[in-house]
C-alpha cells in the first residue's frame, strides 16, 4: 500500500516478471541474441532515474532478495503479476517461465499471481504443456509474445486458425485475461509483428476473454486507442508507458496518457512496473504525482482525479483477477463502502464513447 497526503493506494503491478538472462543460460549458438534482447532490456533501464540503474551483470538475473526488496519491502506493491516469456530459441531453461516466477509462490503466494503462456505454432505439444501448467497453477491470465521466434517462424498472429484454437481452449479452461505484447520492438524480434490490428478481430470473436495490449502498442498509440473504445474487453497496459516515457520522455507521456484517458478511459487502464526492466516504488510515486501540464496542446484532454488514480494502480487490475480489495482501499462512497472501478463516474474522465 502507497500512502500519500492522506489517500491510500491499493497496488497492483499487473506485469512483472522473474527472469534468468544470465550467460550460463544462453543457448549455444544463438548467443549474439540472448545478449542482444537483455541488451535492449537494459537500454530501456536507462529510461528510468539514474539512481535506479543497476549494473549490467546483476541486471541479467535478478535474486528472490532483489525481488522481495523492490517489489514488496520498498516498492509499495500489494499484489504482482508475472508475466511469463519463454524464449526457448535464445535461453536453455527460458527467460521468464512459469515454473521460474512459480519459484517465488512458497513465500509470497499471497501477494502474487503467476500467468501462464502458449505458443500455437507448437501444436499438440503445445496444448499439453498449456494443461499441465494449468493443473499446477491454474492460470487466471496468459501471456502471449505474437513476435517471439519458433523454428524457422518469426512470429505470429491472434487471428491465425490455430491461435483461434488456443485461444478458444484457454477461455474453456478458464482463462479469463490475455496479455498480449504489442508495443517497442525489442531486438532481434521483428516490429510487423507487434502490430495492434490481430487483437481487434480476436476480441470481438472471444468476448469472453479481457486483453491486455501491454505497452499499448506503442508507437501505434492511435491505432490502438481508435481500437480499443470501440472494443469493450480490450484494455491498456501501461507498462513501457510508465517506466519508459514518465522520467525521460515528460511531453510525450502526458500525449499518451491524454489519449489512452480520452479514448480508452481510465476504467480500462492497468498499472505495470515492468520489473525488472524497472522498479516499481519511482513509478507508482510518481504517478501520484503526476498532473497532466498546465498547457495549451494539452487542454483537450481529460485531468486524472485521485479516484483515477486509485483505479489506474490497482483496483482495475483487482477487478480483473479478482483480487479481494481490503476496506478501506476502494473508492468511498457516501456509505462508507468500496465501490469497483467502473461504478463511479468521474466526471471528465469516462473515455470517449463511440
Amino acid at each position: 500500500m502507497y500512502e500519500k497526503d492522506g489517500e491510500k493506494y491499493f497496488i497492483v503491478d499487473s506485469h512483472s516478471h522473474f527472469w534468468d538472462a544470465s550467460k550460463e543460460n544462453w543457448v549455444e549458438g544463438a548467443e549474439q541474441y540472448a545478449k542482444g534482447w537483455i541488451d535492449c532490456f537494459y537500454g530501456y533501464h536507462q529510461l528510468g532515474p539514474p539512481e535506479t540503474h543497476w549494473d549490467w551483470e546483476h541486471y541479467l538475473k535478478p535474486s528472490a532478495e532483489d525481488f522481495e526488496r523492490d517489489m514488496f519491502v520498498e516498492g509499495h506493491v500489494d499484489y504482482a503479476i508475472f508475466q511469463s516469456t519463454y524464449l526457448r530459441e535464445w535461453y536453455k531453461d527460458g527467460f521468464n517461465t512459469a515454473a521460474q516466477n512459480a519459484a517465488l509462490l512458497e513465500k509470497w503466494g499471497e501477494k502474487l499471481i503467476v500467468n501462464g503462456r502458449f505458443d500455437p505454432r507448437d501444436g499438440q505439444k503445445g496444448l499439453d504443456e498449456f494443461d499441465a501448467d494449468m493443473a499446477k497453477y491454474n492460470h487466471k491470465g496468459i501471456k502471449l509474445y505474437t513476435a517471439e521466434w519458433n523454428g524457422d517462424s518469426r512470429g505470429y498472429k491472434l487471428t491465425d486458425p490455430e491461435c483461434y484454437k488456443f485461444l478458444q481452449h484457454a477461455q474453456d479452461a478458464g482463462v479469463k485475461n490475455v496479455h498480449v505484447h504489442k508495443g517497442p520492438t525489442i531486438w532481434p524480434l521483428d516490429k510487423d509483428a507487434f502490430d495492434v490490428a490481430d487483437v481487434d478481430h480476436a476480441a470481438t470473436d472471444f468476448q469472453g476473454l479481457n486483453f491486455i495490449v501491454e505497452h499499448v502498442g506503442l508507437p501505434r498509440i492511435e491505432d490502438f486507442c481508435f481500437m480499443a473504445v470501440q472494443e469493450p474487453n480490450v484494455y491498456a497496459g501501461l507498462s513501457v508507458v510508465v517506466g519508459g516515457l514518465m522520467h525521460a520522455r515528460p511531453k510525450f507521456f502526458a500525449k499518451v496518457m491524454g489519449e489512452l484517458l480520452f479514448w480508452v478511459g481510465e476504467d480500462k487502464m492497468l498499472f505495470g512496473g515492468d520489473y525488472n526492466i524497472w522498479t516499481p516504488k519511482w513509478q507508482v510515486e510518481g504517478l501520484v504525482d503526476w498532473q497532466m501540464p498546465d498547457d495549451d496542446q494539452f487542454s483537450d484532454y481529460p485531468r486524472l482525479t485521485t479516484a483515477s488514480k486509485k483505479k489506474i494502480l490497482g483496483l482495475n487490475a483487482a477487478k480483473l483477477y479478482d483480487i479481494p480489495v481490503p476496506e478501506g482501499l476502494g473508492l468511498p462512497t457516501e456509505a462508507g463502502e468500496n465501490l469497483q472501478p467502473g461504478e463511479e463516474l468521474v466526471e471528465g474522465t469516462a473515455g470517449a464513447q463511440a
